[in-house]
């Protein structure tokens, strides 16, 4: 594409909020595209580390319309089978998608919104933001942190445990990412997991499932006055997946608290204590990818947007889907991102002045 073309709604981001806004705005009839930043299909599902496995059975992982298959002797599927589910499910609902398109930033046109890229200019009467957060990985400040000679990554740079075998590595996190890294390193490398308090497992039967269901019924307390029921977080901060629950009862997830800064060789804690480290693995957590969004102005407490549901308060043609809880219960999950997609599709549909297509 190049010069300017006009569209009922662009969706920027075609990650698997993407993919859902997408499957119901095709069924309310909207004349709209998907811009992608990556050059293929699968969204954040394509960067992660090799042992990632999903919390829940593919039949509880899907996207709106189209159930995920099972894996062939998995019970919970790896990222590449969501990246191909992902793949399918774009092609099955012949979705516009446009990729690579990076957006440089959206802005007030009159009565549409401008949406400008590096390959041209998309106005439309709605825009549904759905870039998610894996894009922009938080670092805490901690003291010493530049003056530490070995390795630093995040957890979108780890791939695998063969890179550290044998090294010293801190583990960062007491989140899920940081149990399931620490659990995969543990084996080879001379692990050490260090995190802010004590983890919290949630209790072993506990998956995606019904993670989904706290959520839901958290928000719907809400939603209706009633007292807030504290959602997932009140059940814990880690799931126990297989790797996570067999590393745990091996005794190889002893978890030391946060340090007091990193030295040139290592860590040092409150009390003088030191460890040397080769690497330090920070799992710790993501903000959403909102920078396009700067020239409207609608920056809220912690970066989110202040919203109702998925819609700005400050700009209605504005929809944001999938960063978390803000925009709809378990939003950034698989199986939850498709109620708040049908939601937000449904009042662009008003707004457009069309059925919503149910």
């Amino acid at each position: 594409m190049g010069g300017s073309e006009t569209v009922d709604v662009v969706v920027i981001g075609g990650g698997q909020a993407g993919l859902a806004a997408g499957y119901h705005l095709r069924r309310a009839g909207a004349d709209f595209v998907v811009l992608d930043a990556a050059p293929a299909p699968g969204g954040a599902w394509r960067h992660v580390w090799e042992s990632l496995r999903l919390f829940s059975p593919a039949a509880y992982s899907s996207l709106p319309g189209r159930p995920m298959p099972p894996q062939p002797g998995e019970t919970y599927p790896d990222a590449a089978h969501v990246v191909d589910y992902l793949t399918a499910y774009e092609r099955r609902y012949d979705l516009p998608v446009h990729r690579p398109v990076r957006v440089d930033g959206v802005h007030r046109d009159g009565p549409l919104l401008r949406v400008e890229t590096g390959s041209g200019t998309w106005r439309a009467r709605a825009v549904v933001s759905a870039t998610g957060t894996w894009s922009r990985p938080f670092l805490p400040a901690v003291p010493g942190r530049s003056d530490f000679r070995g390795v630093q990554l995040h957890t979108v740079e780890y791939r695998r445990p063969e890179a550290f075998a044998g090294r010293k590595v801190l583990v960062v996190g007491g989140g899920n990412s940081g149990a399931q890294i620490a659990a995969d390193l543990a084996p080879t490398a001379d692990m050490t997991w260090v995190t802010l308090r004590e983890p919290r497992y949630l209790p072993d039967d506990v998956d995606g499932r019904v993670l989904f269901d706290v959520a839901t019924a958290r928000r719907r307390a809400l939603d209706e006055g009633r007292g807030d029921t504290g959602g997932v977080a009140s059940l814990g901060d880690v799931v126990a997946v297989p790797p996570v629950r067999a590393a745990r009862d091996a005794g190889l997830l002893k978890a030391l608290p946060m340090f007091t800064r990193l030295t040139a060789t290592g860590a040092e804690w409150p009390d003088g204590t030191t460890a040397e480290a080769d690497a330090v693995v920070w799992c710790t957590g993501f903000r959403p990818a909102l920078s396009h969004l700067a020239p409207l102005g609608l920056r809220g407490p912690r970066g989110h947007v202040p919203t109702a549901g998925t819609r700005s308060l400050d700009e209605p043609r504005l929809h944001l889907l999938g960063y978390g809880d803000w925009t709809g219960p378990a939003s950034a999950t698989l199986v939850g991102v498709g109620r708040p997609a049908r939601d937000a599709a449904r009042q662009i549909a008003d707004l457009l002045g069309r059925p919503s297509g149910g």
